[in-house]
């Protein structure tokens, strides 16, 4: 379905608009997509993102600032991302010793464990959007947003 059909335009657009259209409705399905994902572990993306840095620090913990600089959504309030895993269990926060300013974050086992069984549900779901393109153009398809970004 072309993204003058999805919003039910009879007005022509120019490429460069259809462009950002496209970008941001292919988002919003993504996104909503994986939303319902989520949902049965009532996390939100933005959760799952935080814990996925943290599983990255292979067992070092993270200070906000470094949690904040890796988020994809740069305006997501860390803090209270890493209250709300600390209240599901996810997570543990304590003072740096050495920098009492400092708040260090810890994934925990079942922090861990969620991811795991999380795992293959979300290679799964970037699968079935991957499946209508080909090893090739996926990578051209990187390069293109990787490049259309660059201002």
């Amino acid at each position: 379905m072309t993204i003058e059909e999805v919003i039910k335009s009879t007005v022509k657009m120019d490429n460069a608009r259809k462009v950002i259209l496209n970008i941001m409705y292919t988002q919003h399905v993504i996104q909503d997509d994986f939303s319902e994902l989520m949902k049965p572990y009532d996390l939100s993306g933005e959760q799952y993102n935080v814990l996925r840095i943290l599983r990255g620090q292979k067992g070092n913990p993270a200070n906000m600032c470094v949690i904040q600089e890796r988020m994809l959504a740069k305006t997501s309030n860390t803090t209270r991302l890493v209250d709300k895993l600390l209240l599901k269990e996810y997570v543990t926060r304590n003072v740096c010793p050495e920098n009492r300013r400092k708040i260090e974050v810890l994934i925990t086992q079942k922090g861990l464990d969620v991811l795991k069984e999380l795992d293959p549900k979300v290679d799964a779901h970037e699968q079935r959007f991957a499946k209508n393109v080909t090893a090739e153009e996926l990578e051209l398809l990187n390069q293109l947003l990787e490049k259309y970004r660059t201002q």
